[in-house]
């Protein structure tokens, strides 16, 4: 659906986004990660024809963006950080006024209107004054004003941004189902929220892609060592003995769980998963296991190692 290759923004001296490259197959969700500056908007605007790019190629449904913006146009549904609504129109009439602008027919618009007013949950304020709206059912408006001409791809600039709690779970709800019948692309600085829609991830840095996957994937790619936890019972010093004469254990921490019970926190010497090799240990030893699992790094943990390593680099090069 989208297919993005050196893609890059100039502002005078200024880089924007530089050599991004990147594809999102149909039916998708796809989150782009980064802080404020990164270049997420800048690439979102620039999808969507707003914005020309100062050189590299983007295809949107295989139509290219700057030689065929209109067709592209056609195809895409978006909502842009700052939603621009007419606060002085009702609902369903901004709806109807909009769908009439992105080429539907009269009657087709009314169909269309009817169909994203139940979709988005506005059809108990169809009648109300946008202006009157909560920031929530405003956000709502503008996902249904992305949605009426039925677009293959949908892009969603901090879709969440402002909301409240349950205002956002709503949010979050809408978009988790249009996968498979829209293909997503959604920015956003929220972490968790990214985690719970996305089926993959793009993390911007500096206008540059620095990782991109799945959350398994990156999981994989960035926790080379996978900290245990075993909760066990049995003598300190015999732990203490044991943990440390264990080649395949490079460093341990231990702290009291209850009368009886210590919390080990074991991290490998290579990338194996330690989890088989103490459930062996506590056999032969006779041990008593409660509990053992392989620390599951989030996406802010792989975030800030991502983050962490360009600045480093980025650190280097300047010193060179």
């Amino acid at each position: 659906m989208i297919e993005v290759r050196d893609l890059t923004k100039r502002y005078g001296n200024r880089v924007a986004i530089q050599g991004v490259t990147f594809t999102v197959a149909r039916g998708e969700i796809v989150g782009l990660l980064g802080p404020n500056g990164a270049g997420k908007s800048t690439t979102m605007r620039i999808l969507s024809g707003f914005l020309p790019a100062t050189y590299g190629t983007v295809r949107v449904a295989g139509y290219d963006v700057a030689r065929e913006s209109l067709e592209v146009r056609r195809r895409i549904g978006y909502m842009p950080e700052n939603n621009p609504l007419y606060p002085e129109m009702r609902v369903v009439e901004y709806l109807r006024f909009r769908a009439r602008l992105k080429g539907l027919s009269g009657r087709r618009a009314r169909e269309r209107v009817e169909v994203v007013l139940e979709q988005c949950g506005l059809t108990e304020v169809r009648r109300r004054l946008i202006g009157q709206l909560s920031r929530g059912y405003r956000q709502r408006v503008g996902l249904a004003d992305a949605l009426v001409h039925e677009p293959d791809l949908i892009i969603l600039d901090e879709p969440t941004i402002g909301l409240d709690p349950h205002q956002i779970r709503s949010v979050r709800e809408l978009i988790k189902g249009l996968a498979g019948r829209h293909t997503v692309l959604l920015s956003t600085h929220i972490l968790p929220e990214a985690e719970m829609i996305c089926h993959r991830m793009l993390i911007l840095w500096d206008g540059r892609v620095v990782a991109a996957g799945t959350p398994a994937e990156l999981e994989q790619r960035w926790s080379a060592d996978p900290q245990v936890m075993v909760e066990v019972s049995a003598p300190a010093a015999e732990l203490e003995a044991f943990w440390s004469g264990r080649p395949e254990v490079a460093s341990w921490e231990m702290a009291p769980a209850e009368e009886g019970w210590w919390r080990c926190w074991l991290r490998p010497a290579g990338a194996q998963d330690l989890r088989p090799l103490v459930y062996g240990w506590a056999r032969e030893r006779g041990w008593t296991l409660r509990e053992l699992t392989r620390r599951r790094y989030t996406l802010e943990d792989i975030y800030v190692r991502v983050t962490a390593r360009r600045e480093e680099e980025e650190a280097e090069e300047e010193e060179v």
